[in-house]
């Protein structure tokens, strides 16, 4: 008992003297799970609203694969990047691996069918006579789209905070394809990993709080937000 309240007195110090290598590791980890959540919305919100609003050939399929994306282990998706991005891969040119790039590009495709399923399941729950309403009144197919979008803004905004949990706790991926390189690829979740295996428990508890606390604030900003959506 007397251990562990020392190694939580000393994870808490590093916390209040500003370590610099934890604070290294945050920012690194903010921009990776950002960069690949924009990445996702950007892709994410028009996929799901066109498989929400349009039936065309080969769209079960698409839709299939969405879900299963849902679920894909982190860990496979990393295994499946690292060898596009490997040397003898066809994006190997790219020299991506172990580089900040790879990890955001495995990120996003974790994130991505998070953020276009559940941006579609909000739409299907529009009303629909909403839609028919927005066309009699003469609204382009794009205008009809982000009004449905802002009509379901709480919806888009779990789908977002759902994609950004799914990444920003994951360590699969980004360790297959960053490598943990101090300095350079190594974010929390990896970093966590690698001081418990050293014992260095101080270390990993300062991390796991930092990452308890961006999650929680994340979180309660978005809860936030969504209220205040809600009451517009």
């Amino acid at each position: 008992m007397n251990d562990l309240l020392e190694v939580l007195r000393q994870a808490i110090t590093l916390l209040l003297e500003r370590d610099s290598a934890t604070w290294e590791i945050t920012r690194l980890s903010l921009y990776v799970s950002g960069a690949a959540l924009g990445l996702s919305t950007v892709a994410g919100l028009p996929l799901g609203a066109l498989l929400a609003l349009r039936s065309f050939r080969g769209r079960r399929l698409l839709v299939a694969l969405i879900y299963t994306g849902m679920g894909l282990p982190p860990v496979a998706v990393g295994l499946c990047v690292y060898l596009l991005l490997s040397r003898s891969g066809p994006l190997g040119d790219l020299e991506w691996l172990f580089t900040p790039q790879a990890m955001i590009l495995a990120q996003t495709i974790i994130s991505l069918p998070v953020v276009a399923g559940l941006t579609m399941t909000s739409i299907q729950g529009a009303d629909p006579a909403l839609r028919v309403q927005l066309r009699a009144l003469g609204a382009s197919p794009l205008q009809v789209t982000m009004a449905l979008l802002w009509e379901v803004r709480s919806g888009v905004l779990v789908a977002l905070i759902a994609g950004f949990g799914a990444i920003i706790s994951e360590v699969g991926a980004v360790m297959l394809v960053g490598g943990n390189i101090a300095g350079s690829t190594r974010v929390l979740t990896t970093a966590i990993v690698l001081e418990t295996r050293k014992g260095q428990f101080d270390l990993a508890l300062a991390l796991t709080f930092v990452l308890l606390a961006l999650t929680f604030a994340i979180n309660m900003g978005t809860l936030l937000l969504q209220q205040r959506l809600t009451r517009r």
